[in-house]
């Protein structure tokens, strides 16, 4: 059918009708809108809160390291050159102080001791040929003595002759000088004694180190030595004794870190192949590698039997454990002024400067700013500032309600 004027004139009206609605919301619209949000006010944030309590916080130390013995003794020979004769103990081996460790030959020391008791029996003989000659010489100055008295008086009486009072003189003297001599030999043969005495000393402690025993109870941990072998001072010890058989970490912790512990502390070890056990910080090295920036610690175990030296450890060292006002690690924030927190008073937040602490378990010490039961923002702190106002959300509170409910 061909469309009329009318037609065409009716479309119009009906788009020209269109149009003025459409005009009408653009321009009334955007007034109701704002009309709207007069009535109903701004849009106030929830929150998520935290009170600042009192919590346990704990500062460790990372530490790794290896079993040691705590004291080791090395066994060497004391007499050098003599052949290892007999070995009584081997790797593994648990021993007393005293128990005999190996045997040397000692076929030359027993005949250097023979010798010296040879001279040791000498010099007795001596000592004792010496006072006989005292004896004599002393008898003999007594008989001289008395003879040139007897000399004297005669002569006084003028029946000897000068001659016979000067002989008489001479024999005395002689005889003196002969108790001096056999004086001084007696000196000489009681310090050729004590030296025969020395070298009989020398050698019977010789023949005695033929024999290595053990100065300690404790651990065979090596063994070096093989029959046939000559023993000597020099190289390797034939034996390695853990000292009681007690092996403890030792570990090297880094210099910033070794100021924190101190001797006594507490420490949780991880032992590979026995597992898990505590253990006290029993020595710290009073130096520091200068070019590891190291230093060493010793850390005892509270039950060493098992455990073996060169096994792997690892542990946790506490070097601070107390109770201090806490809040969450996310409610302490940094900017160019410092350290703070958002505190909330009411629905307000006030910007406060605090001092940090240590973190323990998502938890974050305030050591200063802050007062117990205080509430702080504890999530999205960064979005907000000094006075926003916002709607706190106490996640324990609103548990408990949810709980009553």
């Amino acid at each position: 059918m061909p469309i009329t004027l009318d037609d065409m004139l009716g479309a119009g009206r009906i788009n020209w009708l269109f149009g003025a609605v459409l005009a009408g919301s653009l321009t009334f619209g955007p007034a109701l809108a704002q009309e709207q949000a007069a009535a109903t006010g701004p849009t106030i944030a929830s929150v998520t809160v935290a009170s600042a309590v009192e919590a346990q916080v704990i500062a460790q130390v990372p530490v790794s390291g290896t079993l040691v013995p705590r004291d080791e003794v090395l066994i060497y020979p004391q007499v050098n050159g003599y052949t290892i004769e007999e070995l009584g103990v081997d790797v593994g081996d648990q021993v007393e102080a005293g128990d005999v460790l190996a045997t040397l030959n000692a076929d030359t020391l027993t005949a250097q001791l023979a010798q010296a008791q040879a001279e040791y029996a000498r010099a007795e003989a001596s000592v004792r040929q010496a006072q006989s000659q005292i004896t004599s010489a002393n008898a003999s100055a007594t008989r001289t003595a008395s003879a040139l008295n007897r000399a004297e008086r005669l002569q006084e009486a003028g029946t000897t002759t000068q001659a016979t009072l000067d002989q008489a003189l001479a024999d005395a003297q002689t005889a003196e000088a002969a108790v001096a001599s056999a004086q001084d030999g007696l000196a000489v043969a009681q310090a050729q004694l004590q030296q025969a005495q020395a070298q009989l000393d020398i050698a019977e402690l010789n023949l005695e180190r033929a024999t290595l025993r053990a100065p300690v109870d404790g651990l065979i941990s090596a063994r070096n030595g093989q029959i046939g072998a000559i023993a000597a001072s020099g190289g390797e010890p034939i034996f390695r004794i853990i000292s009681g058989g007690v092996v403890e970490m030792e570990a090297d912790v880094i210099e910033t870190a070794l100021g924190q512990i101190t001797v006594g502390d507490s420490a949780q070890l991880s032992v590979a192949g026995v597992g898990e056990m505590s253990g006290t910080v029993r020595r710290i090295s009073p130096t520091v590698d200068p070019v590891s920036r190291l230093g060493t610690i010793r850390i005892e175990t509270s039950d060493p039997s098992g455990l073996r030296s060169g096994v792997f450890a690892s542990g946790l060292i506490t070097v601070t454990d107390r109770v201090a006002l806490t809040v969450p690690t996310t409610a302490i924030l940094t900017d160019s002024a410092g350290t703070y927190a958002l505190v909330v008073n009411d629905t307000i937040l006030e910007k406060r400067p605090v001092t940090a602490g240590l973190i323990w378990q998502d938890r974050r010490e305030v050591v200063a700013g802050l007062a117990a039961g205080e509430v702080v923002v504890a999530k999205a702190g960064a979005f907000y500032g000094d006075g926003d106002a916002i709607n706190p959300i106490h996640p324990d509170i609103a548990i408990a309600d949810g709980a009553a409910q």
